[in-house]
């Protein structure tokens, strides 16, 4: 495998060639989808728990928000700082020694007792959830074959998924019956049994020959954040996006748990499901993005993010309401993010898995303040002041959509094929 030049400033191709690898095998495929699922569900767990960890820490709603904001803030973190490292070290041992910390995470944040303590544990949660998740689907694309990369990559894809709609609900059912704290707990036991798990069953990874520093490996994302235009445009709507998405899930297990309803949490958490109707739903927008029509999906499904709060707006009067609005908010928030996705990537680039991981940046900062800002709210308006700010988040989504439109094609950005020296096979 060879290596043309282009920009001497630019980073090395972050890709291998596996032509001669044998397929995978299903374990090894389903390991990668369960790892990934089980990775990212450690940053949802948080939401529909918020009122009785305000509870048990003695603390306004207003303020347990930051519990979320913190796993956010670590997630920002793994994206500049640990996902880059996969393209250095030996990722079989890098995937061991994170999954190994985060179980370490997990077990300290379910038995943290000061505020302090729990912050700083969900903050090393985000961080070391999010390197796994990202680094797992790196690893699934490098050492599947070419004609069983999509498939693989797919499986890991849709262990994200079913691992962020299903926190919520896990979560929940766990909590009823045996606190929160065991949501925690549970997942540490689980993370140490797929630290066994990943080093018998994944491969040693093939890896260029390191071409660059870490420094100027990080250096090169804050490049891209500084010139790639469609990255930053389609990144700022992805900050409004899931600002507006991480309102109302931070919000609704305040609503629910309180009268007149007063939930359980395993009946909260069964909200969650409802996302994976707007999941389906959202399923054919990397189609159309395809297509071309990419800017008349963003437009689409931005129109139905600001209506979803009409009727989430009578959710204290109606649960059949709140749910309605929930697969409408996740159904576009779902296609805006597989658009963005398909947006921001270009056809053949080296940068590939830091240009999603400078789109990540974005949905961190747009979680991290959307939580924030919805318990506080909340605390002081109640959820009419939550869904207040929800139509004006999404609002200003839209807007931005329709300033910013003309100034991206509907397509995958050719900028980023030059930033980064292709590779030949």
């Amino acid at each position: 495998m060879t290596r043309t030049h282009g920009d001497r400033n630019a980073s090395a191709p972050i890709a291998e060639s596996q032509d001669d690898a044998r397929p995978l095998s299903s374990a090894l495929t389903w390991s990668f989808a369960v790892a990934c699922g089980a990775s990212v569900a450690n940053v949802y767990y948080a939401q529909p728990l918020l009122d009785v960890m305000a509870q048990d820490f003695h603390v306004s709603l207003g303020t347990i928000g930051m519990v979320v904001t913190a796993t956010q803030v670590g997630c920002a973190l793994a994206l500049l700082l640990l996902v880059p490292l996969g393209d250095m070290v030996d990722r079989r041992k890098l995937m061991s020694v994170q999954m190994l910390l985060l179980a370490l995470s997990l077990a300290a944040a379910s038995q943290a007792t000061a505020r302090p303590i729990l912050l700083l544990s969900m903050a090393a949660v985000g961080m070391l959830a999010t390197a796994m998740t990202q680094g797992l689907i790196a690893f699934a694309a490098t050492v599947a074959p070419p004609l069983q990369r999509e498939y693989v990559v797919g499986m890991a894809q849709g262990g994200v998924v079913i691992g962020l709609l299903m926190a919520r609900t896990v979560a929940g059912i766990v909590a009823d019956f045996a606190g929160w704290r065991a949501v925690y707990a549970g997942s540490a036991a689980f993370a140490l049994l797929m630290v066994v798990a990943l080093w018998r069953l994944l491969p040693p990874a093939p890896r260029l020959p390191r071409v660059m520093s870490y420094p100027r490996l990080v250096g090169s994302m804050f490049t891209l954040l500084a010139t790639e235009r469609t990255l930053q445009i389609r990144g700022t709507l992805a900050m409004l996006l899931f600002a507006a998405f991480s309102v109302f899930w931070s919000a609704i297990s305040l609503l629910l748990t309180a009268p007149p309803y007063s939930l359980s949490l395993a009946a909260v958490g069964a909200f969650g499901l409802a996302g994976v109707a707007g999941a389906l739903g959202a399923a054919r927008a990397g189609g159309l993005a395809d297509r071309g029509l990419g800017q008349w999906t963003s437009g689409v499904a931005l129109l139905v993010l600001v209506l979803s709060w009409l009727p989430t707006a009578y959710a204290p009067q109606s649960l059949w309401a709140l749910a309605i609005g929930a697969v409408l908010l996740d159904f576009a928030g779902q296609a805006i993010h597989v658009t963005n996705q398909g947006m921001i990537l270009p056809p053949r680039s080296g940068a590939h898995s830091r240009m999603v991981g400078c789109y990540m940046l974005f949905y961190a900062v747009g979680s991290g303040t959307g939580a924030l800002a919805a318990t506080q709210v909340y605390a002081t308006n109640g959820w009419t002041g939550v869904c207040m700010l929800g139509v004006a988040i999404s609002a200003m989504a839209l807007v931005w959509w329709a300033l910013t439109r003309h100034l991206t094609s509907t397509s995958a950005p050719q900028a980023c094929v030059t930033f980064a020296p292709q590779v030949r096979g």
